[in-house]
């Protein structure tokens, strides 16, 4: 079993300062703190904020973003390269750039991408200039240099390294202009793991990634509106508790998955604290059914 070891990466450069970056804190405060076995690895603070669309590239802080992928990617590394288990806490999604380049930085690597939306946006659709909404498309090259390009190092991510699980926004995004997620990439979205079940569905997907170590993202919005409404976009439906935990469970076992990151959750939406509790109870029970979190 694998030390876990927590990045805090309270950065909304991808988003807007909403309250998504008090994220570490709530969750932390909650009990994640508790993992068994698990340590502190520090803290990467996000430049600062810029409501303006770079002109270059249509995104909002364009050069933030790519300066903060580079230190996050510093941070993950050091994790990795000790043998543990990064748990990086955001921030919005725009930080699974960071936690990738420090993958990629070392070789090839895959991802299981648990997201309400696909987030595939190019700047051009995209209507805030959002990275949050794009990550995944500027993950596999698509989109402006500056963000597709870290370090010379090109894609992220082959498309058939990716695979997509859980979301439920193509019609609607399809309607805004976002860009078809690309036939190599594997994508099911909630109806195709409700018909069998999230145990199998996760099995199914990392069995269509190629036998390399693969990371996973998740954006609580994934969850099931009724049950997760501490987000910033939301959708109806989604996937239950259990769902999520089974995901998990199969996802962080067998030794494959190298690191996990955590977005989205709004702590100011939830001023009594009950979600981030529930939210960390899944968590915890995640991580633990699968042997991650503990020394050995």
């Amino acid at each position: 079993m694998r030390e876990t070891a927590i990045v805090e990466a309270p950065s909304v450069l991808g988003l807007r300062p909403t309250g998504v970056e008090e994220l570490p804190a709530a969750l932390l405060d909650a009990g994640l703190a508790a993992l068994p076995g698990a340590v502190r690895a520090g803290r990467v603070e996000p430049p600062s904020y810029d409501p303006r669309r770079d002109p270059h590239t249509g995104v909002l802080n364009a050069a933030g973003l790519a300066e903060y992928a580079v230190r996050l990617a510093d941070a993950v590394g050091a994790v990795l390269d000790a043998g543990r288990f990064p748990l990086v806490l955001g921030g919005d999604c725009s930080i699974l750039l960071g936690n990738l380049l420090a993958l990629r930085r070392r070789g090839r690597h895959g991802l299981l991408f648990l997201d309400g939306h696909t987030d595939f946006y190019q700047p051009s659709a995209e209507p805030a200039g959002e990275a949050a909404s794009m990550e995944l498309a500027l993950a596999t090259g698509r989109g402006p240099r500056p963000l597709t390009d870290l370090e010379g190092r090109g894609p992220l991510l082959r498309d058939e390294d990716v695979a997509v699980l859980g979301f439920r926004d193509a019609d609607e995004s399809a309607g805004a202009g976002m860009q078809p997620l690309p036939p190599g990439l594997y994508a099911v979205g909630l109806g195709g793991v409700r018909a069998v079940g999230a145990g199998t569905a996760a099995r199914r997907a990392l069995a269509r990634l190629a036998p390399v170590p693969y990371w996973v993202h998740l954006d609580v919005d994934v969850l099931d509106d009724a049950l997760m409404p501490a987000v910033d976009y939301r959708l109806p439906g989604g996937l239950s508790w259990a769902e999520l935990t089974e995901v998990l469970r199969t996802a962080l076992s067998g030794g494959r998955a190298v690191g996990l990151d955590v977005t989205i959750f709004n702590p100011r939406l939830d001023p009594e604290g009950a979600l981030a509790a529930r939210l960390v109870r899944c968590l915890l029970d995640g991580l633990g059914r699968a042997g991650v979190g503990a020394r050995g």
